[in-house]
């Protein structure tokens, strides 16, 4: 995969190229099930082996210029290349609140295409189920603005494609990564890898919750959806799933990452700027096989831009 052709090519794309790319990807995410070079596909849920190298992309919001630059500093679509045990996570809101969101979207799906057993694509909130789904929602002025007339049909088909992201990866004895937050109803790692046929309020809190340093146990969110959680549903959750560190996005920071709860809890953000106003994004970039205690040991591994 040539990156600079690639980014090229998403600055030029024209709807019925996106939609075609778009399509592709959905049906390789379609077919996704059991195991697949370095993770296993068990429902919406991604188990990953603690082995080899992993990077950790959080909230974009159509910010291409961080995610081409996450990729020219990292190095990892080379390392990509040269081991199938290199393993890049994006923890969902890829689009929306930016007006290069078709772009991003394109770019990161074209990567998906090309590295597919190595690329693994969580839902955010700004990816939601209608009933769940962010306000204000953006995007389709997103895609007017790019695409003109012919923006509906390259929308209807991201829309579509949400419903085939993955809600968690699960890192045994190490890692969850997903989206938002926990929930008091996790009692297995199979309530989050059904959470979207058999547990809707679970789906809302892996895509709406917040840590919150105040809160005991649980209390409503000011977002108007998922709840506020305080650490000793963290600490009770991540025993229970046999994990000790919850790596998630959702909420901007100005230095790009903040730790939680007693280090359980790091929170990523790679966005920069308006409407958010953080002035540095982060992403994580580790050894899966090394095992961490907490999160304030995973800061030597995150980078600032």
């Amino acid at each position: 995969m040539d990156l600079s052709l690639i980014v090229k090519e998403a600055l030029n794309i024209q709807s019925s190229g996106f939609i075609e790319t778009a399509e592709k990807a959905q049906s390789l995410l379609q077919k996704e099930k059991g195991q697949m070079g370095n993770i296993t596909v068990i429902d919406r849920l991604v188990n990953l082996e603690p082995s080899g190298e992993a990077l950790v992309i959080g909230d974009l919001h159509g910010d291409f210029e961080s995610l081409t630059e996450i990729f020219k500093t990292s190095g990892f679509i080379e390392k990509m290349r040269n081991t199938q045990e290199a393993t890049m996570i994006f923890l969902g809101d890829y689009g929306d609140r930016g007006e290069k969101s078709p772009e991003t979207y394109y770019l990161i799906l074209k990567l998906k295409l090309a590295f597919p057993r190595q690329i693994v694509l969580l839902r955010g909130n700004h990816e939601a189920p209608k009933d769940l789904l962010s306000v204000p929602h953006d995007l389709p002025i997103n895609f007017q603005n790019r695409f003109g007339k012919t923006w509906k049909q390259a929308y209807d088909r991201i829309r579509s494609l949400h419903d085939c992201l993955y809600n968690a990866v699960y890192v045994k004895d190490r890692y969850l990564m997903l989206h938002g937050g926990i929930s008091t109803n996790m009692n297995s790692i199979q309530d989050i890898a059904q959470a979207q046929e058999n547990h809707s309020s679970i789906l809302e809190d892996i895509l709406w919750n917040d840590p919150d340093e105040k809160v005991q146990s649980v209390s409503l969110s000011p977002r108007g959806a998922g709840k506020l959680f305080g650490k000793k549903v963290t600490n009770e959750v991540l025993d229970r799933l046999n994990t000790k560190i919850l790596i998630r996005g959702h909420e901007a920071s100005n230095m790009g990452f903040k730790i939680n709860h007693d280090r359980k809890i790091l929170t990523l953000f790679s966005r920069k700027g308006e409407p958010y106003r953080n002035r540095y994004g982060a992403y994580l970039q580790l050894s899966l096989e090394e095992k961490f205690e907490n999160a304030q040991q995973l800061i030597p591994f995150i980078h600032k831009f």
